[in-house]
């Protein structure tokens, strides 16, 4: 993989090859000294078709209204898919002041600092777009890397829910973290 990346927004016409990339990168999904980072079985690790259709829905859905979604994806110099990093709204009516955050890299292009320019990227525009304040994410406690990188990038632990998931026989616990983006926006009567 070329190490020349550039992080730019999700055209819908890339979304065939968002889905080939998320598919292949659920492939690392625990396997080859990868910590698991989806919820879902080792074997059974592929990008589902019924989220490729909330992709695209929550793309084609205005921010600000119920299922929007923003992608960006880092594009290496022969324009491959390096990583992504998604904001999509809270499914609580009463959270449209929060986002919640998900990422990913190609096996090829870790430990280069992509991941933190995506999360970075992704925390630029949500501290722009009113009238969000935080990002959320939910990571698996066991994913230690993953968990580092997010708290390099500022986020801090608000939830610890051990045993929360039953994966090939183990038990996982879910880790919630948040930060803030921008100063709180006091409500005006």
């Amino acid at each position: 993989m070329d190490p020349v990346l550039r992080i730019v927004a999700l055209e819908p016409e890339r979304l065939p090859q968002l889905f080939l990339y998320l598919d292949d990168h659920l492939q690392d999904n625990g396997r080859a000294g990868t910590a698991l980072f989806q919820p879902q079985s080792r074997a059974l690790s592929r990008f589902p078709t019924e989220k490729a259709a909330a992709f695209a829905g929550g793309l084609d859905t205005p921010y600000g209204q119920p299922g929007w979604r923003r992608v960006w994806i880092a594009l290496d110099g022969a324009g491959s898919i390096a990583g992504h990093v998604d904001l999509r709204a809270r499914p609580e009516p009463a959270s449209l002041h929060r986002t919640l955050l998900g990422m990913g890299v190609h096996r090829d292009a870790r430990r280069l600092g992509l991941g933190q320019a995506l999360v970075d990227h992704a925390l630029v525009w949500a501290g722009a777009t009113p009238p969000l304040e935080w990002v959320d994410l939910d990571v698996l406690s066991t994913n230690l890397a993953a968990r580092r990188l997010y708290e390099r990038c500022g986020f801090v632990v608000t939830g610890d829910v051990p045993d929360l998931y039953r994966i090939d026989g183990e038990s996982h616990g879910s880790v919630t973290m948040s930060r803030r983006v921008t100063t709180p926006r006091v409500p005006t009567r």
